[in-house]
C-alpha cells in the first residue's frame, strides 16, 4: 500500500468546505466512494456538496447519499460563494478529467486546489494534489484508507456506501483486482454493520421488466470469435425505444458474455447520440484490456476498459476492436464461431 500523500490529508484537516465530483455516468464505485467521503468529511465537522452532472440512476437509488446528489450547477455557486470561495474539489474514481463532465472547467477552476482519488491504470495526471493507486480493487477501498489515515470511525451509512463501491468493483469480489486487503476491509464494513446479503439484493436483484426485455434483445446479438475467446454484444437505440428501458439499464450486461467459460474477452459495442459509439471491454486471464484501450485512446483497468469512437458505426467499430483483440489472443484472423 502506498502512502496517501500528506499534501491530501493535510489540505483535508485544514479546509472546512468541499465539493465532491466523479465521472459522468457514475457507477457503484463512483457513487459509493462519493457519499462514503462526504458521510466521512462530515464526520471532521466538514461542510459537502456532492455535484452530479445528471440524476442519480435508477440503479442506485436504494444508496442513502442520494439525497445528496445536486445537478444544480447554481446552488454549487451558492455553496461557493458561502464559503467565501474557498473550497477544495475532489474529484473520485475519475482517471481523466473529461470525464468530469462538462461542467468540468468550473469544477477544476474552484480554489484552493483539486485533489485526485483514483485506481485507473490509464490515469490522465491533473489536479493539484493526487493519490492513484492501479492496484486497489476500488476507488471506496482508497476511501477507506483514507477515513483511517484522518482518524474517522466509520458510521453505518459511510460503510454502506463503501461496501457498495467495493462489491460492484469487485465483481462481487470476483475480479483478480480482489486482494487480502479488500477482504479485511470488507469485513471491517460488515463489523459496522453492512449485511452483504442485504446490498447484493439492492444491486443485482433490481431489474424492471423493461430491463429483462432489453437484455433479451442485446443477447441475442451475441456472437463469438477467435476460437470462443472473444464474445461480443451490442445495443443499438432502437432497442432503448422498443424495450421501453434506460441508457442506466445495460449497466452488467457485458457480464453475460464475460462469464462464458471459453470467453477472455468479452466486448459490448453501445450506439449512442449522433454517431457516437461506445466500446466496454472485460477480461479474463492474461488480456490486459487497459492497454488494449489506450490504442483506443481509452482507459481503465486490466480487466476493465473503455473507449468510444466518433462517426463510426456498429459494424465497423465491431471490426476495428476484433482485429486488436485478435492480434492481443495470438490469432491471425477472427473465424466467427456461431
Amino acid at each position: 500500500m502506498r502512502r496517501i500523500p500528506e499534501t491530501i490529508t493535510r489540505s483535508i484537516y485544514d479546509t472546512d468546505h468541499f465539493v465532491l465530483v466523479t465521472h459522468i455516468h457514475p457507477d457503484g464505485d463512483a457513487l459509493g466512494s462519493m457519499f462514503g467521503l462526504a458521510d466521512i468529511l462530515e464526520c471532521l465537522g466538514k461542510k459537502v456538496f456532492c455535484f452530479v452532472e445528471e440524476p442519480v440512476s435508477q440503479l442506485y437509488a436504494f444508496l442513502p447519499g442520494c439525497v445528496r446528489a445536486n445537478t444544480d450547477l447554481e446552488a454549487l455557486h451558492t455553496f461557493v460563494r458561502d464559503a467565501g470561495g474557498k473550497v477544495i474539489v475532489i474529484a473520485l474514481d475519475s482517471g481523466d478529467d473529461n470525464r468530469l463532465g462538462r461542467h468540468k472547467d468550473d469544477l477544476l477552476a474552484l480554489t484552493p486546489c483539486c485533489i485526485v482519488i483514483d485506481h485507473h491504470k490509464a490515469h490522465k495526471e491533473y489536479g493539484e494534489h493526487r493519490w492513484v493507486e492501479p492496484t486497489r480493487s476500488s476507488t471506496g477501498e482508497m476511501v477507506y484508507e483514507l477515513a483511517m489515515a484522518l482518524g474517522v470511525e466509520l458510521t453505518y451509512t459511510s460503510a454502506f456506501h463503501l461496501y457498495v463501491a467495493i462489491c460492484t468493483d469487485t465483481g462481487s469480489f470476483r475480479y483478480d483486482s480482489t486482494h487480502a486487503r479488500t477482504l479485511r476491509i470488507a469485513s471491517e464494513l460488515v463489523e459496522a454493520g453492512v449485511n452483504p446479503a442485504e446490498i447484493s439484493s439492492k444491486i443485482y436483484d433490481n431489474f424492471t421488466v423493461a430491463r429483462l426485455k432489453l437484455l433479451q434483445l442485446v443477447l441475442a446479438t451475441m456472437t463469438l470469435y477467435a476460437s470462443d475467446q472473444i464474445a461480443c454484444i451490442h445495443v443499438t437505440r432502437h432497442m432503448f425505444t422498443e424495450s421501453g428501458a434506460a441508457p442506466q439499464d445495460i449497466e452488467g450486461f457485458i457480464d453475460y458474455p464475460r462469464s462464458l467459460q471459453t470467453v477472455k474477452v468479452a466486448v459490448f459495442i453501445k450506439e449512442g447520440q449522433e454517431g457516437q459509439v461506445a466500446v466496454s471491454l472485460r477480461a479474463k486471464g492474461e488480456c490486459d484490456v487497459a492497454e488494449v484501450a489506450k490504442l483506443f485512446n481509452g482507459g481503465g483497468h486490466r480487466n476493465a476498459a473503455g473507449f468510444r469512437f466518433a462517426g463510426r458505426n456498429i459494424d465497423q467499430v465491431r471490426g476495428e476492436v476484433l482485429d486488436v483483440l485478435c492480434k492481443v489472443l495470438g490469432n491471425t484472423q477472427c473465424g466467427v464461431a456461431g
